[in-house]
């Protein structure tokens, strides 16, 4: 961002010799890890050529700002006018956007809805998944030969308490055990050996998890990982990766004896898969994508596909020193 000749406000904010005695919070902490990991000049080039040029009407914000301020909102699982709420009560949010108050407004919930719908308008969640792909690719973390696949259910309301009298059309049902669910499926392909999330898509919760196996594979796989939903997979497997091994846990129970030798081989093949929990815990308890946002799975698509980018440097072994998704600051508007 284009650095301003600072204010008494932003000095305040930056906490140049006002407050000693102050003790960084979560929030910091996990502020500063995302400002120094997350790309964001290379975030900031993918949406440069859809940004709107400057023209009649007020000055644009800063492509880098709003961006950030987009980052929070998810981040914290905020609406957009709490958005701008919370960045004029914190000034770890602040200092975060870069926006100071002594200058300058804080961008309100319209701005953000805006920008949000630039993004979903031109498709760009999947476009900014890449990027981070491409830009952790580039810090070492190499997409390996193997791949574990998996999807989790994202609920929806169920109510038809609302204008049109019905459900969202987009969102399905579907049973899991005994219990029933109402909303979509977010499916992910992970990296067994780094846990680097390469693939995601969204789908109805009621199309069966092996449907979009072919997309959740880069094509170069030896080994394909997966829970019993993907078991006796191997020609959807073979049609994208032709090498590829199948490692999938396959169902212990054959006329009601329960197979020990084929458990075992299970449970050998789950603590490899377990990786691609530390995805789905950090898109859902740390992002708070447990719910659905939006109405339709075309904006629910962006922000998921979008949000599990920069969740990869939280998962697992890519997680900063001393920070994991337990450690995170808890969502929502408190204060500093």
């Amino acid at each position: 961002m284009k650095m301003k000749q600072q204010t008494l406000a932003m000095a305040v904010d930056q906490g140049e010799g006002f407050d000693h005695h102050r003790k960084p919070t979560k929030r910091d902490r996990f502020l500063a890890a995302m400002d120094e990991l997350v790309p964001w000049q290379q975030l900031c080039a993918v949406i440069e050529p859809h940004d709107p040029k400057i023209g009649r009407g007020r000055p644009p914000i800063g492509l880098e700002r709003m961006l950030r301020m987009y980052f929070v909102q998810h981040w914290f699982n905020l609406a957009d006018e709490a958005c701008e709420e919370a960045l004029l009560d914190s000034t770890a949010l602040r200092r975060f956007v870069g926006i100071d108050l002594g200058s300058e407004r804080v961008p309100d919930g319209t701005t953000l809805l805006k920008f949000r719908r630039l993004l979903e308008q031109h498709q760009l969640g999947q476009a900014l998944f890449a990027k981070v792909g491409q830009v952790l690719q580039a810090r070492g973390m190499k997409v390996g030969t193997g791949t574990i696949v998996d999807a989790t259910i994202i609920a929806a309301p169920s109510s038809t308490k609302n204008t049109d009298k019905q459900r969202d059309p987009d969102m399905h049902q579907t049973r899991k055990g005994q219990q029933w669910y109402f909303g979509m499926k977010l499916h992910i392909g992970v990296d067994s050996r780094t846990g680097l999330a390469h693939s995601a898509m969204v789908t109805a919760a009621n199309v069966h998890d092996k449907h979009p196996l072919p997309d959740l594979l880069h094509g170069n796989e030896q080994r394909v990982y997966g829970d019993s939903a993907y078991a006796s997979q191997k020609a959807l497997i073979s049609s994208k990766a032709p090498q590829a091994r199948d490692f999938t846990n396959q169902r212990t129970r054959k006329g009601g004896v329960v197979d020990e030798i084929e458990r075992a081989k299970n449970r050998n093949k789950s603590k490899i898969r377990a990786r691609v929990e530390h995805v789905f815990a950090v898109v859902k308890r740390l992002w708070g994508f447990a719910k659905v946002r939006y109405r339709a799975l075309g904006e629910e698509r962006h922000t998921l596909v979008r949000g599990a980018g920069p969740g990869q440097h939280l998962s697992g072994p890519n997680a900063p020193d001393g920070m994991s998704v337990s450690k995170m600051p808890p969502r929502g508007h408190c204060k500093d």
